[in-house]
């Protein structure tokens, strides 16, 4: 069994066994964390999976009422932290942009999470923060892509970002992953929220490298149920490739296992027996 939580809506989904409980989509559930139980929102109820998972984090059950109200309290003074912390970087004419806060009310420590085109030298600022919100403060610069991950937003595809979604971590992305989706080297065309190369070419380019060793090459004659014609194009995410018939030059679309020689091949050796 596994449930998907998230602690801020339309946020990254975290992934729990269930234990004994049976939480229902909108429900608030304690997730264990490194700072104790937090509180967030169930977006997939209890379900059972066809692969074994073993490692996830228990639920700690439906969250309690002192829970929420802890939960609220937290809220209220990360709000009050990214102001404070947004009044006192104008005054210090410091080129930073808050980027997200977090709280641990069990040690009184907030975290500020900050973007800056550079380094920045925020000793002074630190020393006002503590002051200003009397606890300990730290402040972490971050990148881009984790800038993107913590704000969230929505990708050239029109669907919330993966980074912010479902992905754990950023891994490398390369142009080359894009000539080999077929998409133009422009970065405004490949480019995501962050400004880097799209966090899809990665995990989407193996598909198209599957796709591509069992696909007929484009220019080479094939037989369709259409008749026979030239290879002229793909379509990965349907699994089909275009192609232009000799009778007359029209453009269709077929699927790969109908154009493969091999799997033809296949299928008539083992629908005739």
């Amino acid at each position: 069994m596994m449930m998907a939580v998230s602690f801020t809506r339309y946020g990254r989904l975290y992934y729990l066994d269930p234990g004994g409980h049976s939480p229902k989509v909108g429900d608030r559930v304690l997730v264990p964390t490194d700072a104790g139980f937090e509180v967030a929102e169930t977006i997939w109820a209890p379900q059972w999976v066809s692969e074994d998972v073993d490692g996830l984090p228990v639920c700690g059950g439906i969250a309690g009422e002192e829970h929420l109200t802890r939960d609220e309290s937290n809220k209220r003074r990360r709000a009050e932290a990214r102001s404070v912390s947004k009044r006192l970087i104008k005054r210090h004419d410091l080129p930073m942009k808050v980027v997200g806060v977090d709280y641990l009310d069990a040690d009184n420590v907030y975290t500020v999470y900050f973007s800056a085109p550079h380094r920045v030298d925020f000793r002074a600022l630190v020393r006002d923060l503590a002051r200003n919100l009397r606890a300990r403060v730290e402040l972490r610069q971050i990148g881009p892509r984790d800038e993107a991950r913590l704000q969230g937003g929505i990708g050239p595809c029109g669907r919330d970002l993966c980074c912010a979604t479902f992905l754990k971590d950023f891994e490398p992305v390369s142009v080359r992953m894009a000539k080999d989706q077929d998409l133009p080297v422009n970065p405004l065309r490949i480019a995501g929220a962050c400004g880097r190369l799209m966090c899809c070419l990665k995990f989407e380019h193996p598909l198209y490298q599957e796709f591509r060793a069992g696909a007929p090459r484009v220019g080479l004659t094939v037989d369709t149920p259409e008749g026979a014609g030239v290879v002229v194009g793909h379509n990965v995410p349907s699994d089909s490739v275009i192609v232009r018939l000799n009778d007359g030059g029209r453009r269709c679309a077929c699927s790969k296992a109908s154009v493969c020689g091999p799997r033809k091949a296949y299928d008539e050796t083992y629908e005739s027996s």
